[in-house]
């Protein structure tokens, strides 16, 4: 199978990338900067802790998706607000080859979300992740397939990924059909090592790993913590539950059921252990937050069920700020050093 993958020397793109390609497909990444140069001149490679040296792929990098030639699956491996800078040039892919999948792999609710849903809010666009509804606009949602991305990885450097734990990137079709295509990608997942079965509601799967990351991911940002830290800490457990809890009705109202309740979805990030959200990371970076995909766009979903949010919204403005003063500092996470004065 002929795969590009937009941002294939991120963690997620990366890890996909080795995978797909050590499995026989052809694989192209679109990468930028340092990482592209690294990935031309030796490849990627892909730390994982049961081998003892790096697993190696060799792949196509180009910088510019139009550069990768024809495709039959497009891999959307970007953070939300890095999809509409390349939404023209996935038109451009996609119109060229109407057989082409795309397949978003962004964290939050995704741009096509009330796309082939049905009922009253069919079509509706998500502002905050979709200003306009300008990428809805330029991609055909008969071309797209959902996906829900579970696993924790990191990268080490350029063209360098490492995996922490989990494989499964469950796929469907957003009408909810088990359909050919479907099938074929998820044999080509599984083929390279990975879990990626086909349900008939990836609506209900994205909610079940948002429930999570909408919660965390702030609470990890705003007080550094670890999901083991934050899940074992009183005060942040509880703050997390009343946000689940506020989610829960949404997502309820837009005929979502969770299959494992707030207690079990708790447990389970604890888990985890003493890992960094991916939210942490970026902070500690300097980079931009996914805030407005994990928890604005569940606050945007409050407004359209007319759902009362206080928790999220007071989390969100929290975020916002922060990101917003990393941001202007040029990413410094430092406060400035004080006069010392002497006790009296």
């Amino acid at each position: 199978m002929r795969i590009c993958i937009v941002g294939g020397g991120g963690a997620i793109g990366g890890y996909l990338a080795v995978s797909l390609a050590r499995a026989g497909n052809d694989v192209t990444v679109m990468a930028r900067g340092a990482t592209l140069k690294a990935i031309q001149e030796r490849g990627l490679q892909l730390i994982m802790e049961n081998e003892p040296a790096p697993l190696e792929a060799k792949v196509k990098a180009v910088e510019k998706l139009t550069e990768a030639g024809p495709q039959d699956l497009i891999i959307l491996a970007v953070k939300a607000h890095q999809v509409t800078p390349v939404a023209a040039d996935l038109k451009t892919m996609l119109d060229a080859n109407p057989e082409c999948v795309l397949i978003p792999m962004q964290n939050g609710i995704p741009f096509w979300y009330f796309q082939r849903h049905g009922g009253p809010l069919e079509g509706r666009s998500v502002e905050t992740v979709d200003h306009g509804g300008e990428v809805m606009k330029q991609i055909n949602p008969n071309q797209i397939i959902g996906c829900v991305v579970y696993p924790a990885t990191t990268t080490e450097g350029p063209g360098i990924i490492k995996h922490v734990e989990g494989n499964r990137f469950p796929i469907g079709e957003l009408d909810g059909q088990i359909s050919d295509r479907a099938t074929k990608i998820s044999e080509a997942f599984v083929a390279a090592g990975l879990k990626s079965p086909v349900l008939d509601n990836i609506r209900a799967e994205i909610w079940l790993k948002l429930w999570g990351n909408m919660t965390f991911n702030p609470i990890s940002a705003l007080s550094h913590g670890t999901l083991e830290g934050i899940c074992q800490y009183p005060l942040t457990r509880d703050l997390a539950r009343m946000m689940m809890t506020e989610a829960q009705t949404i997502a309820n109202k837009l005929n979502i059921t969770f299959r494992v309740d707030i207690e079990r979805r708790i447990a389970g990030a604890e888990k985890v252990g003493r890992h960094k959200t991916s939210m942490l990371q970026d902070l500690e970076a300097g980079r931009a937050l996914e805030i407005d995909a994990l928890l604005g766009s569940v606050i945007e979903l409050g407004q359209m069920t007319d759902t009362p949010t206080p928790c999220l919204t007071t989390v969100f403005a929290l975020t916002k700020h922060l990101d917003d003063n990393v941001q202007a500092s040029s990413g410094k996470l430092a406060l400035p050093q004080l006069p010392a004065y002497e006790d009296f």
